[in-house]
C-alpha cells in the first residue's frame, strides 16, 4: 500500500505540473536517484524525483478495533496501522537547468500547500485501504540534510521532504466473531 499512496500523491503532482506548464510529457517519477552500485538511476535526469526516506509507525492510534456487523453477528478484525512516510521531493535537473529545477521545486511546494489532504473526495481513484493521506513539510536542519544525502550516497539537490501521515494498513482480517447480545424477553410468570 506504501506504493499506492507515493504513486497517487506523484501523479496528483504530475498532473498539476502538466497543466501548469502545458508539458507534453511527465516530470515526476517515483524512483531511487541511484543505484545499488552508485550509478544515476535511468529516468532521473531533468525531473522531479519522488523517493520514500523512512517509514514511521504513528503512535497516536485513531481507530482501535475494526468491526463489522454481518447478520446475527459482529466480525472482529484487527486494528489498523496507521504509518508515516517521510518522502524526499527532488529536483534533479543539471546543467543550465538550475533554475528549471527551483521552479519545479516552488510548484511542487505551492501545489501541497494548497493541497495538503488527499482523501477519496479530492482522489476519487485513491485505494480504499487508505482513509486519507495529510502532508507536513519535515524541517531539517543542515547537519541532518547533510547526513541524509550522505547516507544517499549522493550530493544535494534542491529538495523538500514531507511527512505523510495516516496511511492506513487494515487488512481486513477477521479476528473473532462475536454474537450480537440482544435484548432480554420478559418471562411470563
Amino acid at each position: 500500500m506504501i506504493n499506492l499512496a507515493i504513486q497517487l500523491l506523484a501523479g496528483q503532482l504530475n498532473q498539476y505540473l502538466r497543466r501548469t506548464y502545458n508539458l507534453g510529457e511527465d516530470v515526476v517519477v517515483v524512483s531511487n536517484l541511484l543505484e545499488m552500485d552508485g550509478s544515476v538511476a535511468a529516468n532521473v535526469n531533468n525531473k522531479l524525483v519522488v523517493f520514500l526516506v523512512n517509514i514511521e509507525k504513528d503512535a497516536v492510534p485513531f481507530r482501535q478495533v475494526s468491526s463489522h456487523d454481518v447478520g446475527r453477528r459482529e466480525m472482529q478484525g484487527s486494528a489498523p496501522y496507521y504509518f508515516n512516510l517521510y518522502l524526499m521531493m527532488t529536483a534533479n535537473f543539471t546543467g543550465n537547468s538550475y533554475s528549471e529545477a527551483l521552479k519545479f521545486l516552488s510548484s511542487t511546494i505551492s501545489f501541497f500547500q494548497k493541497n495538503y489532504v488527499i482523501d477519496h473526495q479530492t482522489a476519487p481513484e485513491m485505494d480504499s485501504r487508505i482513509e486519507k493521506l495529510i502532508l507536513d513539510i519535515e524541517n531539517l536542519s543542515i547537519q541532518d540534510l547533510s547526513n541524509l544525502w550522505g547516507a544517499l550516497g549522493g550530493k544535494y539537490l534542491p529538495s523538500i521532504m514531507y511527512r505523510v501521515r495516516m496511511v492506513a494498513f487494515d487488512a481486513e482480517d477477521i479476528t473473532g466473531r462475536i454474537p450480537l447480545v440482544s435484548e432480554p424477553k420478559p418471562s411470563v410468570r
